[in-house]
């Protein structure tokens, strides 16, 4: 296989497995929770934070780990992902997303495909997707060019927390938002609602990926003219005796 197709079964793969951790998780949470809401958000969030975690260490060596068409959006502005592999990433993402909700829904007799009917719209929901999706793309930007080994835990852990402190438990991935709309159990959304999530999660990738770019790029070290080098370089030669000064440069 080539290194691309390698790429692009990891990035479905990866993106089919996230889907099922996050559907088959609520609907477990849903079913064990015996109407607490509350219990099945912790412990749907509990578990999606912890395969993130598995996934982003194991195949984020073989393709990036990005798993959502708005981190490959990101890379491809950036520079460091090139646009026809952007173009390839995206429909393995939305078409493992789909692969994960029939393979969940399998596991827990649901019908393989079935629209959802839960509502989420409204303005609080999509600047929450806004701004679940700004906090995802920044932090991957910020930790990826100080700490990579890290981006997986902080990833997991914005994800987790994310369940909570937003209004809309933080889809703030366009691939997932699809797949829940084929899923009528816990984590579902309305097909209707599907659109202006996508358009905020979008607007939140674009805005961080243009603030932290800038905001976190490394600084360049200043560099000496060369008539400075060449000056200090005759002073070395000298023992520091020219221009009547003894003193090392």
């Amino acid at each position: 296989m080539t290194t691309l197709a390698r790429r692009l079964v990891a990035e479905g793969l990866g993106t089919a497995l996230l889907i099922a951790i996050v559907v088959g998780s609520g609907i477990r949470a849903e079913r064990l929770a015996a109407g607490d809401t509350a219990l099945a958000l912790l412990c749907n969030a509990l578990a999606t934070g912890a395969g993130l975690v598995a996934l982003l260490v194991s195949l984020g060596p073989v393709s990036g780990g990005h798993f959502n068409p708005v981190v490959t959006l990101s890379g491809l502005i950036q520079g460091s992902l090139a646009p026809r592999d952007a173009l390839r990433y995206v429909p393995v993402q939305v078409a493992g997303g789909i692969v994960g909700v029939m393979a969940a829904h399998a596991m827990f007799g649901e019908p393989l495909l079935n629209w959802s009917t839960q509502a989420r719209t409204g303005a609080p929901m999509w600047w929450s997707e806004f701004l679940a999706t700004f906090g995802l793309i920044g932090l991957v930007i910020g930790t990826s060019r100080t700490r990579p080994g890290l981006v997986p835990f902080v990833v997991a852990g914005y994800i987790t927390a994310g369940y909570w402190f937003t209004s809309s438990t933080s889809f703030a991935n366009p691939a997932l938002t699809i797949a829940c709309a084929l899923t009528n159990t816990f984590a579902g959304i309305r097909p209707a609602d599907v659109p202006a999530f996508v358009l905020a999660q979008a607007g939140g990738a674009l805005t961080a990926t243009w603030l932290f770019h800038w905001m976190c790029r490394q600084p360049v070290a200043p560099q000496r003219a060369p008539e400075a080098k060449a000056w200090k370089g005759f002073k070395r030669a000298t023992g520091g005796a020219a221009g009547g000064t003894t003193s090392a440069d």
